[in-house]
This record gives C-alpha cells, structure tokens and sequence, in this order.
C-alpha cells in the first residue's frame, strides 16, 4: 500500500500534513481537539482519546501488518499552530468496521475495479459515534472541518484509493461531509436514554406491568447459580484481572469471528493509561471470574464493548452486558449507554433504537452512482425500521 507520510497540501493560509503514526502528534497537542479530554463543548469521548488510539498503535492491533496503516491528517496554520486532526488508515480490507462494504467491493472488482486500498476513517474495531472531522478547542469548527473534508478528498485521490469511509460519525462532521460530496448512509443501533431514574427499580417503573416482571425474573435467572457480579474500575484493574477477562475476550470472539481483533497488550497499555475511562463487569462464581463485559466512561455516555465468558449461564450475557450498564449509568448520572453495534434482543431490556450515520466519498463516477442509489433504498429501509421497533419498546404507552 502506498504511504502518503509528509506534506500533501499548501494553499498559503493552511497546511495539510500526513503521519502514518500517531506519535506524530504530542498527547498535549491530541487533547487540545474538542471530545478527545474531558475539557471542552463536546463531551468527552474515550475512543478518540489520545490514550486509546495509541494504545491501538503500539499495541500492533491497528498498523501495517494488521491492514490499519495510519494516515492522520494534521491542519496547520501558518505558524504551525494545529487546527485540528483526522484518525484515518489505509486498508487493504474492510475487517473490523461494522459499516459493511463487502458487497460494494464484490461488485467494483467484478466490473474490472479495485476496491482495496480503501482510506478509513474511524476508530479501529469501535463502532461507538463520535466527532471525527477533530478541531482543536480554541477554534472555530466550521472553516476548519470543511478543510479537513476537502482534505479527505484530497488524500483519496494522491494514493489512489477507490474511496474513503467516514464511519460512526456524529450528524455535524456527516453535514459537513455531505456538502463537500460525500455520500450518507444510515444504519441502527440501540441505546439506553437515562430519563433522570433514581435506580434501576425506578427506570422498570417506566416498562409496562408485563415487560417489568419479565426483566426482574430474568435478572434473577441470570444470578441463580450462586453468580455475583463486580464493577471493577481504575485501581481494581490489575493484571491478574485482565487476564481473565482475555480469556474471555479470547474464547468469545474465536468462535464469533474466528481472530479476535485486539491482543492482551492493548489491554494492558488502556489500564495503564486510561485506568478511570474504563468499567469492567465481572461475573463470579466459586471464587473465580466466570464472564466479564468490558465498558468505556465517557463525559455522559458509557460505551459497551466487548464480552466473554467462560462458562455459560442463562441470561448471564443479558445481564452482565446490558442490565448491569444500566444500573452503572444510573449510578453515575450518565445520560447513555450505547451497547455496541446490532442487536434487536436489546429492545426487551429498555434500549431504543436510534440512527447512526456515516458518510462516503467513492472516487469512481460508475461505483459513486451506483452507491448512492442503494443509498437512498437504505436510507428509507432503515427509517421504516426504526419506527415499527419504535413502537415495539417496552415502555408504557403515553394515554
């Protein structure tokens, strides 16, 4: 795959430049874009945090052997004051996404295309939203994300990608995208909204008679074998910990996906570096951990990750993954909790379905054209869908 490292552009007002590794940003310089530390307009978002993409990097879970060569866009002023930042990597295949452009890239290379290398941008193996198009706090958004977009655009085409993908985007950096020509493509999740609720028995309140007893017993079931379950944060995460939840990780995810995506040292570099942003919910049993879901803390939202267990339980995922994000969420007034990509089964346990967006550039007019009318049928699918599941939540109907 071609490397763009250095300078791509100068129009005598800004620069745009390309690192293929993180290192070329200071943590100080990173933490200054607005979402990326706990000071800021946006709420802090762990994902794009300085500590979690490197921690990506230096693991060897997102680099050039494993498909993820970094391609960090770095806007400069002039005096070389930075502006803002794009996470982006060039990738000789669409693993690790959760957008999924297996059939966009089936079709291009069976008419002749090449689909790989493709620019990504996103954090590796996260499908959880956040800004992307990244500026620096002190300054004003607008100019500097349409410079980034065009900027995109402009990288694309140097290394000759077939396209750029904008995933788990927030609805600012898809608006901005959508002026400069990108394509917008919509998909669903299911997230927890915390209306306030003083506890978990008070959130069940809000559920018909029906649903409420149905998630009380099914709590019940899922802690019936003598289970108890632990949230263990900052301090609490020590190595021993981690590698039981690995196990886990490791046993879950080869027979999901065949190879997990992320080794046991990107566990051990998050705990040292971002030991308080993460919660781990361990299942126990005779004395030793038995299940654990790993969840990141943002300023107002919990991100659940990944799960894995060890010995299977009824309703021990249910509860491990969802019920027990809840009660921390409402512990810890968090708005959110957004439980990871998919998953219509979260719907029963009070999570609602919400639009998630992504925006696309495709170099080729042929594959463009063809994108952006399956587009516009996704967009009107995923918009009906949301409104039959939206009737179908657990909550009691307003009169």
């Amino acid at each position: 795959m071609a490397d763009a490292g250095g300078e791509m552009a100068e129009d005598g007002e800004i620069t745009i430049r390309v690192a293929t590794d993180l290192k070329a940003f200071s943590a100080a310089e990173w933490s200054s874009f607005d979402g990326a530390s706990k000071v800021g307009t946006l709420p802090y978002n762990p994902f794009i945090s300085y500590a979690f993409l490197s921690a990506l990097e230096d693991s060897g879970c997102a680099t050039r052997k494993t498909g993820w060569l970094g391609q960090h866009l770095r806007l400069e002023a002039p005096d070389g004051t930075l502006l803002g930042a794009v996470a982006g990597y060039l990738k000789s295949h669409s693993q690790g996404e959760y957008v999924f452009d297996h059939g966009w890239a089936d079709a291009f290379e069976r008419a002749g295309g090449q689909y790989y290398p493709k620019l990504q941008i996103s954090v590796p193996f996260t499908p959880a939203t956040g800004p992307r198009l990244l500026v620096a706090g002190n300054y004003a958004p607008d100019a500097i994300q349409a410079a980034l977009g065009e900027g995109i655009k402009a990288l694309t085409d140097q290394l000759g990608a077939s396209s750029a993908h904008v995933t788990f985007a927030n609805e600012a950096d898809v608006a901005v995208l959508e002026s400069a020509g990108f394509l917008h493509r919509t998909d669903q999740q299911f997230h927890f909204f915390n209306e306030g609720y003083s506890s978990y028995s008070d959130f069940l309140d809000a559920l018909a008679s029906r649903k409420r007893k149905t998630l009380r017993k099914e709590r019940e079931s899922a802690l019936a074998s003598g289970i108890s379950v632990e949230w263990l944060t900052g301090s609490d995460l020590t190595e021993r910990v981690w590698d039981d939840f690995y196990a886990f990780y490791m046993d879950t995810g080869s027979r999901k996906w065949g190879r997990p995506y992320l080794n046991r040292m990107f566990f051990s570099l998050i705990s040292e570096r971002m030991p308080d942003d993460i919660l781990l919910v361990m299942a126990k049993r005779d004395g030793r951990y038995i299940a654990g879901a790993i969840n990141f803390i943002g300023g107002d939202t919990l991100f659940g990750r990944n799960w894995g267990c060890i010995e299977d339980h009824p309703f021990l995922h249910f509860e491990v993954c969802y019920h027990q994000a809840i009660d921390f969420a409402i512990n810890r007034k968090l708005r959110v909790v957004e439980a990871g990509a998919q998953g219509e089964h979260k719907l029963a346990r009070g999570y609602v379905p919400v639009t998630t967006h992504s925006a696309h550039y495709i170099a080729h007019p042929g594959l463009r054209k063809a994108v952006g009318d399956y587009l516009r049928r996704e967009r009107r699918d995923v918009e009906a869908m949301s409104d039959y599941l939206e009737e179908r939540t657990p909550f009691r109907k307003s009169e």
